[in-house]
Parts: structure tokens; sequence; C-alpha cells
């Protein structure tokens, strides 16, 4: 099926590991981070799209500052909902087919187990609405959109970047030599980077649309996170397990939005790696 694909956000951990798998499979690609392309600026993503012509459109640009968007709403509004309006459109307008990530956080946590596809949604924040509002505007001007929501990615070009991801801060605060507190009673499940792109572009090879759940297949506390980090680290800083009463922060989080990949387990794809597995691959390729 090889073709002609864009990444929006190419330059992001997920965004750089999409480029290296559909390199990899033969497809022609260019990829745009925001200091090149802000998929806020309608012009220049429809600039874009119309001068490469391309069959497939992956955004993998969002904001994604949730306590941040508390106090700035209308800037997550206008980068993860009319964001992905633009795309939309200016995907509808050269036939592109458009692959856009979503998230965890639509949901509201209290149902104790992983969300699947058709769970209702219900979101707690400023952020979290405007992912939802994503998915929204995607379905609205498409037909046929992939919308992949996961949760709590990392990989490995992280630790180049300036906002990390969770393993990197983990890392990070461990050699400040300070007890590290970490939150136990929140549960996601982390997602490894190139396995979450290796999936997204198994999914779209097979023609599949609507919405799909791609977690790293384990439910798990962050502080319990935090302690694999540590283990595979070879690293032993102080580390507590605190709880959301002790640490609050500007934007409500869903307790548990571990993701249930029922769809793509019906299709019969890959499993995700285990997490010890996934973190030992990252420390290599870290």
């Amino acid at each position: 099926m090889p073709g002609r694909a864009v990444i929006f956000g190419s330059s992001g951990q997920l965004g750089v590991e999409l480029c290296r798998e559909l390199a990899s499979r033969g497809y022609e690609r260019k990829g745009f981070g925001r200091a090149e392309i802000d998929i806020c600026d309608a012009a220049k993503v429809e600039e874009a799209l119309a001068s490469f012509d391309p069959q497939f459109v992956f955004n993998c640009a969002a904001y994604n500052q949730v306590d941040v968007a508390e106090r700035e709403p209308h800037a997550a509004y206008s980068a993860n909902a009319l964001g992905v309006r633009n795309l939309a459109l200016a995907c509808r307008q050269v036939d592109a087919r458009l692959i856009h990530y979503s998230t965890d956080y639509v949901f509201d946590g209290t149902a104790g187990r992983p969300y699947t596809e058709v769970d209702a949604t219900h979101p707690l924040g400023a952020y979290a609405v405007s992912k939802l509002a994503g998915e929204m505007y995607a379905e609205a001007y498409l037909e046929k959109p992939l919308i992949i929501r996961t949760s709590g990615v990392f990989g490995p070009a992280a630790a180049h970047t300036n906002r990390g991801n969770f393993v990197e801060l983990m890392l990070r605060l461990a050699t400040r030599g300070q007890p590290i507190r970490v939150v136990e009673d929140h549960v996601a499940s982390p997602t490894y980077a190139p396995a979450l792109a290796a999936r997204s572009v198994d999914l779209v090879e097979r023609g599949e649309s609507g919405t799909f759940h791609i977690g790293g297949g384990t439910s798990i506390s962050w502080f319990d996170f935090a302690r694999q980090i540590f283990e595979e680290a070879g690293v032993k800083p102080e580390l507590h397990a605190t709880d959301e009463r002790e640490y609050r922060t500007p934007a409500r989080r869903p307790k548990f939005s571990a993701l249930d990949n029922a769809r793509m387990n019906q299709l019969k794809l890959s499993a995700m790696p285990a997490l010890p597995q996934a973190l030992k691959e990252y420390f290599s390729r870290r």
C-alpha cells in the first residue's frame, strides 16, 4: 500500500517513530514540526497538503499541558479542536485519509476498569474537552477518519526534546538526590511509542476507520510505573507513594483511564509489548 504520507507533529516522540515506521515500509513521507507548520494556521495546512498531495495525514500535533490548559483553555481548544478541523477540511480537499491521535482523558475514570471504544466519554477538564472536540471535528467533516486513543506515551525520542515524558521526568528527579513522590491511586496504560506507530500503520494498511484504542496493554499506577522505570534504569532513588489528596493539581484527571484495545484485538493485530519489554527496549534505544 505504500504511498505519500504527511506527519504533523513530526518532531515529537510519536511523530519521530511514525516517520521511521513509514520509511521502513516504503512510504514517501513529509514531516512538519510546529516550528514549520502550526495546525492552527488553516491556510498553511491547506497549502502543505495541496503541494504534497498525500493519501494519508497523521496528526500527532497537540497541546498537552493538562494543568496549564485550565488557565488558557482557548489555546488548548485552538490546537486540539480547531486545529483538527483545519486538518479535516484540508484532507477533504485532497481526498486524504486523516489519522488523528486522541487520549484516554476523554473518559472520567469512574468505571474502575480499562475503557473500550464503545464506552461513553466524559471529559473532566479543558484539555480533555479540547481533545474530545477534536475527535468530533474529524468525524463531522470526514466520512472515514481513523481516531486512535492512547495513554501515557513514552518513546526514546523524548530524551532529546524539551517536554520529555514520564520516564525522562523520573530519571531527572532521580539525579537530584531527593525523595520522589508519585501517585498510586491513578491508573493508566503507558504506551511505547514505536509499538504505537507500528500498530497505527497496520490499521491504515487494513483500511480501518472509526475509533480505536491503542494503549500499552498493562493497567498500572504511576507509582508502580515509576518503580519499574528505576528498576530497569538500575537506579535506586528514595521513592514514596502518594495520592491525589496530597498531590493536588489544577486540572482534574481520571483516576482509572487505562485503555482496553478491544477493536485492535478483534482484528488480531500483534499485541502491544509487555511493559518490562517496552522499557528494556526504550533504554537500549535511548
